[in-house]
């Protein structure tokens, strides 16, 4: 199998909008976004979705893919802090593994509120972190999980923060390839995968049923996944 016909995936419902129905012509390569730069810089795909903090440490290496990425306007419903206390009395936080932009921002979020917890890496499992730290940041469907089953942790959504500071939209992941990949293929999945975010934000049949796949797949309420879809989280 050549690289060229393989695209990288967030392992997350946040890319479901662009991979479900994709042509079955690309193999999907699923990992979780802290590992899908390595992937796209040692050719294990010709395109994916990568932090935006990785980015732009290899922007010299890599290309940006216009009109597609992973996106927040306000709440992002799946970047959040948990804990017990307010993040104002939190001596440490637990980080997850698989996270490289939303630890930047919880970085930026402590400093710009004159804190300085603690920060100590973690396996991504609530209840693990939250025995070892005060606060615990979870990104994608184990922060939607983990809101749902305990929303009295929830202490900050982290998009809703940088948005209410910043007054701008936060990106979380950017989609990128290798700058010496060939073009006509990049061209091609380029196009196919903001054809798929057209159809889903313009079909409302095609969106339901992306929808009730992701619902079932995951365990999430189906008007939970609408609304995250709807206001949340953005693929443009």
């Amino acid at each position: 199998m050549s690289w060229k016909n393989v695209i990288g995936r967030v392992s997350f419902s946040n890319c479901d909008p662009i991979f479900d129905g994709l042509d079955p012509e690309w193999t999907i390569l699923s990992a979780p976004p802290a590992w899908l730069t390595g992937h796209v810089m040692r050719r294990d795909c010709i395109a994916a979705p990568i932090p935006s903090a990785d980015f732009a440490s290899n922007s010299d290496e890599l290309l940006l893919l216009p009109e597609i990425g992973i996106v927040s306007n306000g709440k992002v419903g799946s970047v959040l802090l948990f804990g017990e206390r307010p993040i104002e009395n939190m001596r440490d936080i637990a980080l997850p593994t698989d996270s490289s932009t939303s630890k930047v921002l919880l970085n930026w979020i402590v400093k710009n509120r004159g804190l300085d917890p603690k920060f100590v890496e973690s396996g991504p499992d609530i209840n693990s972190m939250l025995e070892k730290c005060d606060g615990a940041l979870l990104i994608g469907d184990r922060a939607i999980l983990a809101s749902i089953s305990n929303p009295e942790l929830v202490r900050m959504d982290l998009g809703a923060e940088w948005t209410r500071v910043t007054g701008l939209p936060m990106v979380f992941g950017v989609f990128v390839a290798r700058r010496d990949s060939p073009r006509d293929v990049l061209i091609t999945a380029h196009s196919q995968m903001i054809s798929q975010v057209e159809k889903f934000e313009n079909n409302d049949s095609w969106r339901n049923k992306v929808i009730s796949r992701t619902s079932k797949k995951m365990g999430f309420p189906m008007d939970r996944v609408e609304e995250y879809f709807r206001t949340e989280v953005r693929n443009r």
